[in-house]
């Protein structure tokens, strides 16, 4: 084990010092801004751990509470007295991503849960894939040197069930469809065309299936994607929203969705047979809604 390794060694409650983010980077690496998003609700017993893990030259900590009936937000005042505290306009964890991207100033966003099962000394690694090249950093507990105190045999199955299913149809190759820490560049937020905060009615997106939307969305896209090994740890206190059965069927409805949207936009994208009026008619209205210039229904 090296010594960024050693250093950013993600066994959570170890006696590891904590460090900077570019501590162990090379020296002359460029510094961009790094954004973290703190998405927390009734979290007020865990972020004191997370906060002591922290590294001490992040930027920026965009802090979304998720309409929180304990003391989380008071808690994270008085731990990041310079963040930037937000209410998330909907409800899900998606919705919270949403309000701190939109609200975030850095050059590299990251996610992390406030539950302190991802580890906030791991960001030296997302960012150093970044600055390395990578265009979006995706955490895996499932590659070398990764691995997880909290999954159960059934979220595993699934995972490796969903994994097996994106990467198919979308010609990729994640080991780790459904975990939530990530890190990119700020210019991934064009192709993930995220759900407008400000809509008063749920939408798609809101909720667990938000890392699988983000996934598939950079995947198609042909950004760089280059996964990170990580180590999730159990909650601390408390008890996940996260329902596997219910939260599976969510993911598996937005992979058949982002399928289905690929299907069409490569056929809109594809020449159509009969000429270039035919073609300037169904890139303007779509599979259906036309009729062939020439043609009588």
């Amino acid at each position: 084990m090296g010594e960024q390794e050693s250093t950013v060694h993600s066994e959570i409650g170890g006696e590891t010092a904590v460090s900077g983010i570019w501590d162990h980077l090379p020296r002359l690496t460029p510094r961009p801004k790094v954004s973290v998003i703190v998405p927390a609700m009734n979290e007020a017993r865990n972020l004191p751990h997370v906060a002591a893990r922290m590294p001490p030259d992040v930027d920026e900590i965009v802090f979304v509470d998720g309409n929180s009936v304990d003391d989380t937000v008071a808690v994270g005042r008085e731990l990041w007295p310079e963040a930037m505290y937000l209410t998330q306009t909907r409800k899900g964890k998606g919705n919270a991503l949403a309000c701190g991207f939109e609200a975030c100033t850095g050059d590299i966003i990251v996610m992390i849960d406030a539950d302190g099962s991802t580890d906030p000394q791991e960001i030296t690694r997302y960012v150093g894939a970044l600055v390395a090249g990578a265009d979006f950093a995706k955490g895996s507990r499932f590659v070398a040197g990764g691995g997880s105190a909290d999954i159960t045999r059934v979220r595993r199955v699934g995972n490796w069930g969903l994994n097996s299913v994106v990467n198919t149809l979308f010609s990729c190759s994640f080991t780790d469809l459904c975990y939530g820490y990530n890190a990119f560049w700020r210019h991934c937020l064009e192709v993930m065309q995220l759900p407008p905060t400000r809509a008063a009615v749920p939408q798609w997106g809101d909720g667990f299936e938000i890392e699988t939307l983000l996934n598939v969305r950079v995947a198609v896209s042909g950004l760089s994607i280059s996964e990170v090994h990580s180590f999730e740890a159990n909650r601390i206190h408390g008890e996940s929203n996260l329902n596997a059965i219910s939260d599976g069927m969510r993911v598996l409805r937005t992979i058949g969705q982002e399928y289905s949207n690929q299907r069409r936009a490569r056929r809109r994208r594809s020449p159509v047979p009969g000429g270039t009026a035919v073609a300037r008619a169904y890139e303007e209205h779509g599979e259906t809604g036309w009729v062939a210039p020439g043609h009588v229904g």
